[in-house]
């Protein structure tokens, strides 16, 4: 597929963005707003929106009638082109580049829900970058938290059974304490105070 139809995909757009030409970064210290004159006189007005590609994504400011390039601005989230400042969550810093050459503008948002919607696409974007850095293994691997090896088999075989013992329940008589719970002795009484056995009736005389 030829690199101009290639199909890019939106990550993010915002109908009116402010740009900014800001003073050299002091030593030590981060970008703030304050210090880039007076913000409601930019140096360009317009669109911003954020594609993406097979081979990376990118910042661009656009007119917003005409969708004349303004500048752009490579994202890579090994080395970020933007920046916030420590003074507002609207504005921006970004690193624009024009035929190898390199330059920092601000930026800045009309709504802080714009520049967080801004953010979110940005870490959105990162996201998905790193994941396919270190994609996921297959589901055909076996996992390292599952134990491998044979699986046992707990079913019962033909003719085997098993009992299951409730608390609470009476055990059914057995033969041994029927008569009492000792059971009977040798001699024909019960051994444990149940019920004596009778003695057997005397036998009729024998007719003559």
């Amino acid at each position: 597929m030829d690199i101009e139809d290639e199909i890019e995909s939106i990550l993010y757009i915002a109908r009116e963005v402010s740009v900014y030409k800001i003073p050299p970064l002091k030593a030590n210290e981060g970008h703030r707003a304050n210090e880039w004159g007076d913000l409601a006189q930019p140096l360009w007005k317009g669109r911003l929106r954020i594609l993406e590609k097979s081979k990376g994504a990118a910042i661009q400011f656009e007119d917003g009638q005409t969708g004349e390039l303004f500048a752009r601005a490579e994202y890579d989230p090994t080395r970020p082109s933007v920046e916030g400042v420590l003074d507002s969550s609207r504005y921006f810093v970004v690193r624009v580049e024009d035929a190898g050459k390199k330059a920092y503008i601000g930026m800045g948002f009309a709504e802080r829900s714009d520049s967080f919607d801004f953010n979110v696409a940005l870490q959105d974007y990162t996201k998905r970058f790193k994941a396919s850095l270190n994609p996921e293994p297959s589901s055909d691997e076996p996992s390292p938290h599952v134990p491998t090896g044979p699986k046992k088999d707990y079913s019962l075989k033909e003719g085997q059974t098993f009992s299951i013992a409730i608390p609470g329940r009476n055990k059914l008589p057995t033969q041994g304490n029927l008569l009492g719970s000792g059971g009977s002795n040798s001699s024909g009484q019960s051994s444990g105070g149940g019920i004596p056995l009778l003695p057997p009736p005397p036998s009729a005389p024998r007719k003559r």
